[in-house]
């Protein structure tokens, strides 16, 4: 793993979104793996200012987001598809038919989860996997466990996730779906590059588990251990239990 350490969020969205831009520069058919949360927001407010100040090209790039709230269509506003499209969607000259998503109100989810493994397949892998961390260390919906799931996959939530998402339902956990469509591990470690980011001082016992400890279906994240390509991208609060 590359650690870099940065002095503030905006520092760590900046040096992030350039790379991204270089590699549409380099690779205008690049494949993106994109997180939602409220921790890659400096990062897509970037995206979009560069974008505009480079007049980026992002008409070929193919998106695909790790997971979406099951029971929500992409047009219900709490699905991350409505978070994505305010987000980033709304303000890049992507094409719509690039953008790849889970449906969480498909009628038959495990249909759905197997429909996008194949999409990924298509479109030849991800490029970039960009990567956020829960609290609990789940990466995705891939939540800690006994076992793990490898492809995408139907997770159920726990609280500490629930309670995260709650900025989504009005502040109210109580009103976060219960299960999630999610990216599984092999899916996220098929990614030929991977970029972790963490911000804040309650990620920092995960983001030290995740790099320093033994790798554990407990910590899902310390998985990305045995990946050749992965890049840590922390403020100092998250970085503060890292030797």
């Amino acid at each position: 793993m590359i650690i870099q350490r940065f002095d503030h969020e905006d520092a760590l969205a900046s040096a992030l979104a350039s790379r991204l831009i270089d590699a549409i520069v380099r690779n205008p058919r690049l494949v993106l793996g994109l997180p939602t949360g409220r921790t890659p927001l400096p990062v897509y407010r970037a995206l979009r200012d560069l974008t505009a100040r480079a007049l980026v090209d992002w008409s070929a790039v193919r998106t695909f987001n790790l997971d979406e709230f099951a029971g929500l269509g992409g047009d219900d506003p709490g699905s991350y598809r409505a978070f994505m499209q305010e987000a980033l969607f709304d303000h890049i000259p992507i094409d719509p038919v690039n953008i790849a998503m889970l449906d969480g109100g498909a009628p038959d989810l495990a249909e759905e989860c197997r429909r996008y493994e194949k999409a990924i397949a298509d479109a030849g892998g991800i490029d970039i996997q960009i990567l956020g961390i829960g609290a609990n260390g789940h990466i995705g919906f891939n939540e800690p466990a006994d076992e793990l799931h490898a492809h995408t996959h139907v997770a159920t939530l726990q609280r500490a996730t629930l309670d995260a998402n709650a900025m989504l339902f009005g502040g109210d956990p109580g009103r976060v779906p219960k299960c999630a469509l999610s990216m599984g591990m092999a899916t996220i470690l098929g990614a030929r590059q991977i970029v972790m980011i963490a911000l804040g001082e309650e990620k920092s016992d995960c983001v030290a588990g995740m790099v320093t400890d033994l790798i554990t279906t407990r910590l899902p994240a310390s998985f990305l251990q045995v990946h050749p390509h992965v890049t840590v991208m922390l403020d100092h609060a998250a970085a503060s239990k890292l030797v």
